[in-house]
């Protein structure tokens, strides 16, 4: 079934939404390692150092099965 023009997108699955945001993060560490955004370099990679471990955290619930709570 195609989607329809004015229905709401699919939601994404839980995997997919986690490699979109791993994508995301491997991004930005490649920016700041790339010497981007100098004057906030510490505060992204320690944004970047959250993200990754929410995201470990994530996938091991993920894969255990545990899902979102």
């Amino acid at each position: 079934m195609a989607h329809e023009p004015n229905s709401p997108a699919p939601e994404p699955s839980t995997a997919q939404l986690l490699e979109t945001l791993k994508a995301d993060r491997l991004w930005l560490l490649r920016q700041i390692d790339a010497g981007r955004w100098p004057q906030w370099r510490l505060d992204l990679a320690a944004l970047e150092r959250e993200l990754g471990q929410l995201l470990d955290q994530l996938s091991d619930r993920e894969a255990r099965g545990d899902g979102p709570r």
